[in-house]
């Protein structure tokens, strides 16, 4: 039986920062034959794009529900995505954090 192909793009909320969760993640998503990546956010979620076929996505998200040994999830927000072409699964940088917009006050 072939499966079809997605891809989900994930939010992961709670105490995932500082807890190897990006690294556990690609370690999992490698045993799961998934592309994509992974990365912190500067508001302390973590983020992560899994594609690959559909049992194995929904396995990743799964698993995301409990994160390594020492998270705590609270949330996981889902959403499908148009499928990229990733040649792996990748750790990727935090981005910036936005910055505020100047005080009108202090200017």
């Amino acid at each position: 039986m072939t499966h079809r192909q997605i891809q989900t793009h994930v939010l992961v909320t709670g105490r995932v920062q500082g807890v190897s969760y990006r690294a556990a993640t690609r370690k999992m998503a490698l045993q799961l034959n998934l592309r994509g990546w992974v990365r912190n956010l500067p508001d302390g979620r973590v983020e992560a794009v899994f594609a690959g076929v559909e049992p194995s996505v929904h396995a990743m998200v799964a698993w995301c529900q409990r994160g390594p040994l020492h998270a705590a999830v609270s949330d996981v927000a889902t959403a499908r995505q148009p499928i990229e072409a990733f040649s792996g699964f990748d750790i990727r940088p935090t981005p910036p954090a936005p910055q505020d917009p100047p005080d009108a006050a202090t200017e």
